[in-house]
């Protein structure tokens, strides 16, 4: 009835009292705690950092022209993929959802004339468009690039893959990931040709097709690597690496956010690669877990950015917990959003504060290329409104000029009269 009665704690100090010191007893008094447990060392700290707006990552050109290059390239394709490389207006005109325009497609061909020249097709006198010889010039190029550079765009898709626990995706979502990846549109349509035996189409259930991928072995993120560059990386799992920091101008962080900042730099670093199961949801070790999924994703992309709205897509697939949004606003020293053009992106801060840190995408200079070219089309249309101006006005004058002569001949007749 004593020992009913009596909680772990009061038994505990009447065995050390009485002198008894059983093993069995002291196995007993002694917590037992899952492993996952011992991973946190320090508690979840709820801080907030106040976003600050950094002109030098809003002005980088290549990252907010993207979703616009996108539009260009997808038509582009289209043109170049039809018989004599042009096509009528009516094979893309009802495809603007599918190319996400959200003008008639006609009208959006008209404002890159630098890159998609219109003239009159051989029946019907129906609008045809086709490529201007710059834009088919950078195509080339572009085709070169996928060819010389193909095992370099497998690796990142092998990569993004093994991010997914059971080494699976489905293809919906690498098709929708594709742009930011450096793929062809149509890389997944011929698996044969574009992959190699490491991948294999599957089937995941309720008519959902997958492509999944047979580890390589210990693959290493690109913050190892650059830790093993430095020698600070052993090879060890759940070694502290920490996340370079590269905080804008003028910020200034309060004494708590600062400490918080530096137990988290200790805290193990988890691989994106890693089994993460055992991690208690709400340590700091899962939280650098997650910016280091973000980290990875980020430095496999062509621009080493995205939309936040796409990346918040990944969350079932990457294990990301579902307030993910907060890893951006909690690391503004890792990660910069950017609120340009009616939307928010996600930047990574290192790609472009440290060079030789992440591998540069082979897809860069060519978009930049294409970007470039799409410039001129602002000029082009200033000079065709110039010009259009400069008809009327002529136009104008020789009305003038005939009216006035009419006028001069009527005053004699009616002086005769």
């Amino acid at each position: 009835m004593l020992c009913k009665r009596c909680s772990a704690g009061t038994l505990k100090n009447l065995l050390r009292c009485s002198g008894f010191q059983s093993p069995i007893f002291s196995s007993l008094c002694r917590s037992q705690n899952p492993p996952c447990v011992y991973t946190q060392v320090c508690c979840y700290v709820d801080v907030y950092m106040k976003w600050k707006k950094d002109s030098y990552y809003d002005s980088i050109e290549h990252i907010h022209q993207s979703i616009e290059l996108k539009r260009i390239v997808s038509l582009k394709n289209c043109i170049a993929q039809g018989p004599n490389g042009c096509i009528p207006i009516s094979d893309v005109s009802k495809r603007g959802l599918e190319f996400g325009i959200p003008i008639k497609v006609a009208r959006f061909l008209r404002l890159y004339p630098s890159v998609f020249e219109e003239f009159t097709g051989p029946q019907y006198n129906l609008p045809w468009f086709r490529l201007t010889p710059e834009a088919v010039e950078i195509d080339i190029e572009e085709q070169r690039v996928y060819e010389e550079f193909k095992e370099d765009l497998r690796n990142r898709l092998r990569k993004f893959i093994l991010m997914n626990k059971n080494r699976v995706l489905p293809l919906k979502i690498i098709q929708g990931m594709h742009w930011y990846l450096g793929l062809p549109d149509d890389f997944l349509h011929d698996p044969e040709k574009n992959l190699d035996d490491s991948f294999r189409v599957v089937d995941m259930g309720d008519g959902l097709r997958g492509l999944a991928v047979d580890p390589p072995g210990r693959v290493l993120s690109m913050l190892q690597k650059n830790a093993l560059k430095r020698g600070l990386d052993h090879g060890d799992l759940m070694e502290a690496i920490e996340f370079p920091f590269f905080p804008s101008k003028g910020v200034r962080m309060r004494k708590k956010i600062d400490a918080w900042l530096k137990e988290f730099q200790k805290m193990p670093y988890v691989s994106p690669y890693e089994d993460c199961s055992n991690l208690a949801p709400d340590s700091n070790v899962a939280e650098k877990r997650v910016v280091g999924v973000l980290h990875e994703l980020l430095s496999l992309f062509v621009e080493h950015s995205a939309e936040r709205k796409k990346l918040l897509c990944l969350k079932k697939y990457l294990g990301l917990p579902q307030k993910v949004h907060k890893a951006f606003e909690r690391h503004p020293h890792v990660f910069y959003l950017s609120l340009r053009n009616r939307t928010c992106t996600a930047i990574l801060k290192e790609a472009y504060n440290d060079k030789n840190a992440i591998e540069r995408h082979p897809m860069l200079r060519v978009r930049q290329k294409y970007i470039k070219l799409v410039k001129q089309s602002a000029v082009i249309l200033k000079k065709r409104r110039t010009n259009n101006r400069v008809v009327k006005i002529e136009n104008v004058k020789d009305l003038d000029l005939d009216s006035v002569e009419e006028t001069e001949l009527k005053k004699p007749s009616l002086l005769c009269e």
